[in-house]
């Protein structure tokens, strides 16, 4: 991924990442406000040899320091010396239970040996760092003596006295939420990246034209009220919608220039994808441009298409199947377009026989001779064999894919299910497309989807004023 992607990619899924941000320094805040008030006290010792007055000897006594204090750094915390401390001071904790508050440490290239206590008192916290060293350097006395009468070569001085702290150490509260903010940068950060990674859904026209290996005949953006509007070339002719079911019936004459497609299957890979209320559309605007349109409910087993054109769907396709409605009865016009539909009938118990009969394919036959474009809603090709066996009786098929839900391999499916039958895959469209954020689609001569908006907004205004006037 180039960092475009990844830019891209973080503020596609920026609530995750302000959510994965919030709780880390909620978290953080509440570690802060709960946790105890820590001080600490230092005192700083000179680990030095006995004098020389030979300059050799001198220099070997500097090194003999300088080693001596990077010992005695871990010497500080050690039994000897705390269980002292605590029985000087008369304190409750055990000598391991102080080891835990001090610590030392050694400046570099010096001799010079700090420590530190640390305590939630300050007061205690400068006395604890007083008696560590007074101990300590008694201690350091005893074991540096080579024997019991013998002076001892090194010497411990405190060159500075234990500091009374005047602010706590801990909690930081800067460094904390600091701490905080980070982490939930980058939690979140790979939550994003993660999700992207996982995510095999189909994103972009130009991803499902490689998966397919045709065409993308269109782009139709998400509406909200698409499902309680599903008829949107009629209901708001100026839409985004409608302007891209618009582009994909003019991509859909260019399929075969030599011979275009008049009998067409409308399916999908999975269920929820948008076929029928595509296929609606699509038999709208064709018919709107003046051709004779034939819609043909192909889904006998869920059908929608009479109840998104506001239809009776008692008799249909299934009727006219069994010999019961001759096929001018059963079709039914919708408005005053050149254009009739064939519902589904009553629903059978044997759908796929049905669809792959001889009366079928008759049928179609009959259908081509009044209409210059039938459109088959189809089913899903995934679930059911319907869908293919639809689309080998006609001169394609037209594949309906949901943005960020459909994943790649169900078209790889869906496409390999239409190839077993020998089936002809005139192209894909894509629906419900963002139309805001990173994965959002423009779509015209430099218009974006706000300025459509706009623009439809004011022609239906302007429609119904019309109307009513």
């Amino acid at each position: 991924m180039e960092l475009r992607e990844y830019l891209q990619t973080i503020r596609k899924h920026g609530i995750l990442v302000m959510l994965c941000v919030t709780v880390t320094v909620a978290v953080s805040a509440l570690m802060v406000l709960r946790a105890t008030p820590t001080y600490a006290s230092k005192v700083t010792l000179f680990v030095s040899v006995a004098p020389s007055h030979d300059a050799a000897s001198a220099y070997q006594g500097g090194l003999f320091s300088q080693q001596r204090a990077a010992s005695y750094a871990d010497l500080v915390r050690g039994e000897a010396v705390t269980r002292a401390v605590v029985e000087d001071l008369g304190l409750s904790m055990s000598p391991a239970s102080l080891g835990t508050r001090i610590s030392a440490r050694v400046i570099p290239q010096t001799v010079l040996l700090e420590i530190t206590v640390t305590d939630t008192a300050p007061a205690r916290a400068q006395r604890l760092a007083g008696a560590v060293a007074k101990h300590f350097a008694a201690f350091i006395q005893e074991l540096e003596r080579p024997s019991k009468d013998a002076p001892s070569p090194v010497r411990t001085t405190m060159v500075d006295s234990p500091t009374l702290p005047t602010s706590p150490v801990s909690p930081n509260p800067p460094r904390t939420l600091g701490l905080g903010l980070l982490a939930g940068l980058v939690v979140g950060v790979g939550l994003a990246l993660m999700r992207e990674v996982l995510d095999t859904s189909v994103k972009s026209a130009e991803a499902l034209s490689a998966v397919t290996e045709t065409p993308n005949l269109g782009v139709i953006p998400h509406d909200p009220d698409a499902r309680a509007n599903p008829l949107v070339v009629h209901i708001e002719p100026g839409s985004p919608r409608a302007e891209a079911l618009r582009q994909l019936r003019t991509n859909l004459q260019f399929v075969n220039v030599d011979r275009h497609p008049k009998r067409i299957v409308v399916t999908s890979a999975v269920p929820s994808e948008g076929k029928t209320t595509t296929a609606c559309n699509l038999g709208l605007i064709l018919a709107q441009a003046g051709q004779r349109v034939v819609l043909v409910e192909g889904d006998i087993r869920r059908p929608q298409l009479a109840e998104y054109l506001g239809l009776e769907g008692a008799v249909g396709l299934t009727s006219v199947l069994v010999g019961r409605v001759a096929p001018e009865d059963a079709l039914q016009p919708w408005g005053d377009l050149p254009l009739e539909v064939l519902t589904s009938g009553p629903l059978p118990p044997n759908p796929s026989e049905l669809l792959q009969s001889r009366a079928m394919e008759l049928l179609l036959g009959e259908l081509d001779r009044r209409a210059d474009v039938v459109l088959i809603d189809a089913p899903p090709l995934l679930p059911v064999t319907d869908g293919a066996l639809l689309a080998r009786m006609s001169d394609g098929a037209v594949l309906v894919v949901r943005h960020g839900k459909t994943s790649v391999d169900q078209v790889r499916q869906a496409v390999d299910n239409l190839a077993k039958v020998d089936a002809r895959l005139l192209g894909t469209v894509l629906t419900m497309a963002p139309a805001k954020g990173p994965d959002a689609y423009t779509y015209g001569y430099g218009y974006g989807y706000g300025y459509a908006v706009e623009r439809g907004r004011r022609r239906a205004s302007r429609s119904r004023e019309n109307a009513m006037a």
